[in-house]
């Protein structure tokens, strides 16, 4: 099993953390995430509207938003 793949700091992998360490600490995708949950019904809405306007964009790590990271950082978010 390789790194990305092992549960970390109580995520389901390392990539998965990463993703919600800068979307919920970097303040000006904080208030986009916040609107898109906001402004929609359900999270897997939020994701996908997060994603729209992520478009294939990485964390300055390089681990790249996926919709899957997106959805389960919506899931834990604070």
């Amino acid at each position: 099993m390789s790194r990305s793949h092992k549960p970390y700091q109580g995520h389901r992998n390392r990539n998965a953390w990463n993703v919600a360490l800068y979307l919920f600490n970097e303040y000006e995708l904080y208030k986009m995430v916040q609107r898109c949950v906001n402004n929609t019904r359900t999270l897997d809405e939020a994701a996908h509207l997060i994603m729209a306007q992520l478009g294939g964009q990485k964390t300055p790590d390089g681990v790249p938003y996926t919709y899957t990271n997106v959805r389960l950082a919506l899931r834990k978010r604070p």
